[in-house]
């Protein structure tokens, strides 16, 4: 895609993740800091696939002047996701609406920060709209912080689910925390989410509602 970007002299946004910054040391997470990323571990396929994919887009930015975007993205949800996608809140709602046992890993302490996808659009197209010298990267995500215990709760609250919490070990390597820093954001995009987790939980409860009707 960057030697195709190359060739046409188009515009090439990378969707990074909050990956890259690994089980974090600093919180929240700025786009200055180098993550702590185990390059060897069970996750770190994704994590390092990411960020070899980074350094691709900055050295054909640097070597060929190909305008790039990146954007590190942290949790996001919405409608249209898929059920058995594997995500933490599509498996709670799964679990929920059919009544089944929430799984959690660890005591539920770990925390992310969850954005719903109508802001993250956004700010892709803010990204993409932005004077030629912005590259990025530049974190996009909601600064809002959960514990997973908290989500987990929240959802059987609002499905009205008689699911009971059930926890198991914590998988290797999986962040403890998990907070964007959106300044960045702010200044060079003018972007902040604006959608509050109830609200984006509500519409995507009832996508899954549905989906699970239609069944």
């Amino acid at each position: 895609m960057l030697g195709l970007a190359k060739r046409i002299r188009a515009k090439i946004l990378q969707a990074s993740t909050s990956e890259v910054y690994g089980d974090p040391s600093v919180h929240p997470q700025p786009e200055s800091y180098w993550g702590n990323v185990n390059p060897i571990g069970e996750r770190s396929c994704y994590d390092e696939g990411k960020r070899a994919a980074e350094t691709l887009f900055m050295d054909y930015y640097k070597q060929n002047g190909v305008p790039i975007k990146i954007l590190r993205i942290f949790n996001t949800y919405g409608p249209r996701m898929m059920p058995n996608d594997g995500r933490v809140i599509s498996n709670f709602i799964m679990q929920a609406l059919n009544n089944e046992k929430i799984t959690i890993y660890g005591d539920g302490s770990q925390t992310r920060s969850f954005c719903y996808v109508d802001d993250l659009i956004d700010g892709m197209i803010k990204m993409m709209n932005s004077e030629e010298s912005v590259i990025g990267p530049v974190n996009v995500g909601n600064p809002e912080e959960f514990t997973i215990l908290q989500l987990a709760e929240q959802i059987i609250k609002m499905t009205g689910s008689k699911s009971e919490l059930t926890f198991s070990p914590l998988p290797a390597d999986d962040p403890l925390q998990r907070k964007p820093d959106i300044t960045k954001a702010k200044q060079l995009l003018n972007w902040t989410p604006s959608t509050q987790l109830e609200e984006g939980l509500t519409k995507t409860i009832a996508y899954f509602a549905h989906l699970k009707e239609q069944k």
